[in-house]
C-alpha cells in the first residue's frame, strides 16, 4: 500500500491538523494518528458550505453531471490503496471492499446521469388562463430545488457506499446541496483517501471548495454542533437507534428544525410459509444462513429473524440452518466495540430459560462466529427485546403454531427496512393475507429472496416505518435518494430569464 494518512480534515479545500488525535484501530497492521474533530472546525465547514452554496446550488445539471463522475474516476484512481486501507482498518475482506467501491462509483455516476435527464425536477406547470370567470388564474410553475448545506455522518459497516462518497453525499450533490461529512472513527484512513478523491475533482472543475468538507472524529459536541448548525438544512445518518434518536431529537428541537433522514436498525423478519417449507426446507434453510452470516452479519438488512410453521417440517428447517452454521467460521468485526456489544447481545438470548439454543459458538477479541435461537410464538410476544436487532451473525426462529398466528406474529413487529415471504404457488391465499401487514411494516418487501445486497437502481426503497428510519417517506438508495435534499417552490407568473437555469 503506497498510502500513508497525513491524519488531517479536509476543511473547504484546506487540510487541518494539530490539537487533539485519536488513533485507529485496524484489524491489521500498524495503527495510524488522526486529528481530533473540533466545534470550531465544524463552524468553519459550515461557514463555507454556506458560502459554496450560492453558486453551486445554482449551478447547471450539465456541470454537476461532470463533478460527480469526476469524483468516481479520482476514486478509481486510487482504487487500489483505497481497497488496501479499508481492509486494514475494517477486517472486510477484499472482495467485499472491491465490490463496496464499484458500488460507490456506480452510484455517482448514476446519480451524474438522473442529474444530466432532469427528471428528478418534477416540473409541472399550469398555464395562465386570463378569461378565466370570475378570476383569471395566473401562470403557475413548479421546480424543485436543493435545500441548502447537508450533514453527512459515515456509517460503520459500509465504509464506502454509506460514507464520504457514499450515497447520501451522492445524492446531495446531485440536488445542488455542498456536504459536510463527519467521519466514522472506524475508518478514518479509508475516509481520508476518499475525502482526497472528491477534493481533487474540486480542483479539476474549479467547484467552490466549500462545497465538500470531512471532519474526522470528534466527541458527542462535534455531532451535535453539526446538526444544530444553523446553516445546515437537513442530515443523511446510519447507525444505531440510540445514537439516530438523539441526533433526531436535536434536529427536531433547533430554533429551525430540519429533517433528519435516519437510518437506524432493523431485524428484516422472514416468513415461511407452509408449503414452502415442506417442499423446500433444506434449501430455505441454508440461503438464509448464508445471507445472515455475509459481512459476519453486519449488514442493516440481515435478515434476523425467520418465523416459520411448527411441526416435523419446521424442525428440519431449524436442524439444516443449524447443520449450516457448522460450516462458517469466525469472522472479523468492523471494531472492538462491535464485537463486544454482539457478545452482550447473545448473552441476552442466554440468560432466558424460555429460550432453545440452537447452535452457540464462542467468539473472542474483534471475531464473530454464529448462533442461532428458537421461541415459541407466545414467549416471542411477551418479551419485545427477542424482536430488537443485535448487530452480529445471530438469528432467531419464531414457531407459529397456525397461519392465523402469523399474522399475529407480521402485526408485532416495527417498522422495518425489509420483510420477506417465502412461498409457493399453495400458499399464494396466505401470502395475501400477510401482504397488507408487511407492506405497512416495512420499506421492501421480498419473496423467495433474501434482503442482503441492495440494488442502486430507480425503484428500490431503502427505509421504512420508525424505527427502520425516521423519514417513512424516503430512501438512502436508490435515485428517489436526490428527493431527501430538494424541496418545491412554486413561481408565479415568472418571466422566462427569471427562472431557475434548470
Amino acid at each position: 500500500m503506497t498510502f500513508k494518512p497525513h491524519g488531517k480534515h479536509l476543511i473547504a479545500g484546506n487540510w487541518i491538523g494539530g490539537g487533539a488525535t485519536f488513533r485507529n484501530q485496524p484489524a491489521s497492521g500498524e495503527a495510524s494518528s488522526f486529528s481530533m474533530g473540533t466545534v470550531e472546525l465544524v463552524e468553519q465547514a459550515c461557514k463555507a458550505a454556506e458560502e459554496a452554496f450560492w453558486s453551486f446550488g445554482y449551478s447547471s445539471r450539465a456541470s454537476r453531471a461532470d463533478f460527480l463522475n469526476a469524483i468516481a474516476d479520482e476514486i478509481e484512481a486510487r482504487a487500489v490503496d483505497i481497497t488496501a486501507i479499508g481492509c486494514q482498518e475494517t477486517g472486510l475482506p477484499e472482495a467485499r471492499l472491491n465490490g463496496e467501491r464499484a458500488r460507490t462509483t456506480g452510484q455517482l455516476r448514476l446519480f451524474a446521469k438522473v442529474v444530466a435527464e432532469g427528471d428528478y425536477l418534477d416540473q409541472r406547470r399550469d398555464a395562465a388562463l386570463p378569461d378565466r370567470q370570475p378570476l383569471p388564474r395566473p401562470d403557475l410553475r413548479l421546480i424543485q430545488q436543493p435545500v441548502g448545506p447537508v450533514a453527512v455522518f459515515g456509517a460503520s459497516n459500509f465504509p464506502l457506499a454509506f460514507s464520504v462518497a457514499g450515497g447520501d453525499t451522492a445524492a446531495a450533490f446531485a440536488a445542488g446541496c455542498p456536504v459536510v461529512v463527519k467521519g466514522h472513527t472506524s475508518h478514518p484512513g479509508t475516509s481520508e483517501i476518499v475525502a482526497e478523491a472528491v477534493h481533487a475533482a474540486i480542483e479539476k472543475f474549479g467547484v467552490a471548495p466549500g462545497v465538500f468538507s470531512l471532519v474526522q472524529g470528534g466527541r458527542r459536541d462535534v455531532g451535535t454542533a453539526l446538526v444544530q448548525h444553523p446553516m445546515i438544512k437537513a442530515v443523511g445518518f446510519t447507525g444505531s437507534l440510540g445514537g439516530g434518536r438523539a441526533l433526531f431529537d436535536l434536529c427536531a428541537s433547533r430554533p429551525e428544525p430540519i429533517p433528519f433522514f435516519g437510518e437506524l436498525g432493523s431485524v428484516n423478519p422472514m416468513f415461511v410459509l407452509p408449503h414452502a417449507l415442506k417442499a423446500r426446507a433444506e434449501a430455505i434453510a441454508r440461503g438464509w444462513a448464508t445471507s445472515m452470516t455475509g459481512s459476519a452479519g453486519q449488514l442493516c438488512t440481515n435478515p434476523g429473524i425467520a418465523v416459520v410453521p411448527e411441526g416435523a417440517d419446521g424442525d428440519s428447517f431449524v436442524a439444516s440452518v443449524a447443520g449450516a452454521l457448522k460450516s462458517i467460521g469466525p469472522q472479523t468485526m468492523l471494531t472492538s466495540g462491535m464485537a463486544e456489544a454482539y457478545r452482550s447481545g447473545k448473552a441476552r438470548f442466554e440468560t432466558r430459560n424460555s429460550v432453545k439454543a440452537v447452535h452457540t459458538s464462542e467468539s473472542a477479541g474483534r471475531n464473530a462466529s454464529p448462533n442461532l435461537y428458537e421461541v415459541s410464538m407466545n414467549t416471542f410476544l411477551d418479551d419485545h427485546t427477542l424482536a430488537e436487532e443485535v448487530f452480529g451473525p445471530l438469528s432467531l426462529v419464531v414457531r407459529a403454531p397456525s397461519a392465523e398466528s402469523l399474522l399475529l406474529l407480521a402485526k408485532s413487529f416495527v417498522g422495518q427496512l425489509t420483510a420477506t415471504l417465502h412461498m409457493d404457488t399453495e400458499d399464494t391465499d396466505l401470502a395475501r393475507r400477510l401482504m397488507p401487514i408487511l407492506t405497512r411494516k416495512a420499506g421492501r418487501v421480498l419473496v423467495n429472496g433474501y434482503p442482503t445486497g441492495v440494488e442502486v437502481v430507480k425503484s428500490m426503497v431503502h427505509g421504512g416505518p420508525y424505527p427502520a428510519s425516521t423519514n417513512f417517506g424516503a430512501t438512502s438508495v436508490g435515485t428517489m435518494s436526490i428527493r431527501r435534499f430538494l424541496r418545491p417552490v412554486c413561481f408565479q407568473n415568472m418571466p422566462e430569464e427569471l427562472l431557475p437555469v434548470a
